[in-house]
């Protein structure tokens, strides 16, 4: 038969109140902002794909001699805004007989059969970093190149870049703005989450007052055990996180195109580091709130 005096010990130990109920509320939260961070993480990595596989077209001079081919193609590959990949340039030289198949598959006709002539040029096919897709850079990226020698035109098809700019600007803010309510949202019903759980330790927090303890030794246990239930709750809900993307990898593997391990990797730390942070912080003002209430108000 248990001890009554020790059951009732435990049921007022300093600091004790409902763990398992205060983990799996803060580890939602947090899956939740996870989530959400995910879809940010992939959205941006989708916005890279798409400039990345942005191209301009360096038309060049007829009847470069071999020579004036490699040292143009030399000189383009040391340009700042050239992509690359393995660390190697992203340019690819398309003759104009290329050119001229390209154009017969696309549309079925044979225009050298009626012109008697290829009126196409050479062309050096540049992919573009995507810090240098925007309108700026790419007006002087195109004023830098045409000042070649051997270049004869710079073209890129600048409805288009601007049209994309545009839009994933618009996304980026949308998706930011719902992110900043979402954090706001989730510190909310985190903190008013620990506050309610420490409202049944209020008398306690106050006897403890009036026998003398200082509201240091009163806090200590307090911020400890909210800590430790915060840092619980991000690693749960970071945990949670990798097993649903690796679910969702698996049902839609195109997804494995937009994967960042650096950025996943800080989306899970700032998670572990949130839960702790907000469980430390909202422990904290739940307990200074508590006491510096009067009597009448702890009713």
């Amino acid at each position: 038969m248990a001890d009554p005096t020790t059951s009732h010990t435990r049921k007022k130990k300093l600091g004790s109140y409902p763990t398992l109920l205060v983990v799996f509320s803060i580890t939602l939260a947090l899956v939740v902002i996870g989530l959400f961070g995910l879809l940010l993480i992939h959205a941006q990595k989708l916005s890279e794909v798409v400039r990345e596989n942005l191209e301009v077209q360096v038309y060049l001079d007829r009847n470069l001699p071999e020579t004036e081919l490699l040292r143009l193609q030399q000189d383009l590959g040391q340009q700042p805004f050239v992509a690359e990949r393995g660390g190697k340039p992203q340019i690819k030289f398309v003759s104009k007989e290329e050119g001229a198949r390209q154009l017969l598959q696309s549309t079925g006709e044979d225009f050298r059969q009626f012109l008697g002539d290829n009126p196409l040029r050479d062309a050096y096919v540049l992919k573009i970093k995507p810090e240098y897709t925007d309108t700026v850079h790419l007006h002087q990226l195109q004023r830098s190149v045409a000042a070649q020698r051997g270049v004869f035109e710079v073209q890129y098809p600048q409805d288009l870049f601007a049209s994309i700019n545009n839009n994933l600007t618009r996304v980026s803010l949308v998706l930011l703005g719902f992110a900043a309510v979402l954090v706001l949202v989730v510190v909310i019903l985190i903190n008013n989450t620990i506050k309610l759980a420490l409202f049944s330790q209020r008398f306690l927090i106050r006897s403890m007052q009036l026998v003398g303890a200082t509201r240091l030794f009163i806090q200590q246990p307090f911020l400890r055990r909210a800590t430790w239930q915060g840092l619980a709750s991000g690693v749960l809900a970071a945990l949670i996180l990798i097993a649903l993307l690796q679910y969702a990898y698996l049902e839609v593997s195109e997804l494995r195109m937009l994967r960042d391990d650096f950025r996943l990797g800080l989306l899970l730390l700032a998670v572990v580091g949130l839960g702790v942070v907000i469980g430390f912080f909202s422990s904290a003002r739940a307990v200074h709130k508590y006491l510096q209430m009067s009597l009448d108000d702890l009713y």
